[in-house]
């Protein structure tokens, strides 16, 4: 083998025509995954569920083979396609119909606040990040968890928030990143803090290190009371 072979690092044994070939299996590939999509109804990825998802990375799998190995035929792809959307529609058909089924699939919605306050076995069982969670919060506009009345995990990922009115806003744990919030064990001074792992608030005095009641954590930061600005 010689080094730096540029036909064969290009090309290796394929003819400069099998370019063209290539560009119709993108195109052939691209066709069958936009298809599927277009039947199955959904307007955006954000909008698939679980088992959606699993359909369109194996469809996408068997779809990338054709674009560019030239041993791979294009009619089984095709069939993979047909036997994927009938999956696709049996699965739906199924859902529809038995309540266990759809669980099984889908899964259950999630609270994840509820009063101001982290539902801690939600938390716990889903292994959710809490900078992530912490960054949805901030780009849907939170401030403090003070703020909102419920929070609940939708089965394409996405998180629905429902706020309190500005009058009813209660004091609340800040889910603002490390530069704008300080943690402690023992406070610096007297005065309202929020418990950083569950949310629940407690007045505590200067220089007192004390165990949250509802989740027996340690750590603590001030209490926001700031009111979300619409």
């Amino acid at each position: 083998m010689t080094a730096f072979d540029w036909h064969r690092f290009l090309l290796n044994d394929l003819s400069l025509a099998f370019l063209g070939e290539v560009a119709f299996r993108v195109l052939f590939a691209y066709i069958i995954v936009f298809a599927f999509l277009k039947i199955s109804g959904r307007r955006g990825i954000r909008q698939l569920s679980l088992f959606e998802l699993v359909i369109i990375l194996t469809l996408g799998s068997a779809s990338g083979d054709v674009t560019f190995y030239d041993d791979v035929p294009i009619l089984p792809v095709a069939m993979v396609f047909v036997v994927l959307l009938l999956l696709y529609r049996l699965t739906t058909w199924l859902t529809a119909r038995s309540p266990r089924f759809s669980r099984l699939i889908e899964g259950d919605v999630v609270t994840l606040i509820q009063e101001g306050l982290y539902e801690l076995d939600s938390l716990n069982r889903l292994n959710i990040s809490e900078n992530e969670f912490f960054m949805e919060l901030r780009q849907q506009g939170v401030e403090h968890l003070g703020q909102v009345r419920l929070a609940i995990l939708e089965l394409d990922g996405d998180v629905s928030l429902y706020f309190y009115d500005s009058d009813e806003v209660r004091p609340g744990l800040s889910v603002l990143p490390p530069p704008h919030r300080e943690d402690f064990t023992r406070v610096p001074s007297d005065g309202l803090y929020a418990c950083n792992h569950c949310g629940l608030t407690q007045h505590l005095e200067a220089q007192q290190t004390s165990r949250c009641s509802r989740c027996h954590k340690e750590s603590w930061s001030a209490a926001s009371r700031s009111i979300r600005l619409r």
